[in-house]
């Protein structure tokens, strides 16, 4: 079994690791960012997952476990790219950001 070590990057003096989660500092903000993943998602919804978990970063993950009754890592797992949450958790997992999801029609390319 070839087992890979993680690539670690040398940060120059002065620089930090960007992180999205701090910039959204509104409710308009979290929403919006979702909005743009859904709209940019490639169908197999890594990209929505991924933006709700940078926004429950942006939340307090903490809380947001208490909220839906899941554990942080848990969350963590279901909302990276490479998770699988259930439907429910992504409910639950909305719900608790006060947000909704919701349907719209879309244009098909025939």
């Amino acid at each position: 079994m070839q087992t890979t070590t993680p690539l670690t990057v040398n940060m120059p003096a002065g620089f930090s690791r960007w992180d999205s989660a701090d910039i959204l500092k509104s409710e308009e903000d979290m929403q919006l960012y979702l909005e743009a993943c859904f709209e940019e998602d490639e169908g197999d919804g890594a990209l929505i997952r991924k933006g709700l978990g940078v926004i429950a970063r942006a939340r307090g993950m903490t809380q947001l476990a208490k909220d839906t009754g899941l554990t942080r890592e848990g969350l963590y797992t279901a909302l990276s790219t490479q998770g699988n949450p259930s439907f429910s958790t992504v409910v639950k997992v909305t719900r608790a950001l006060g947000m909704r999801l919701h349907s719209r029609a879309i244009a098909v390319a025939a």
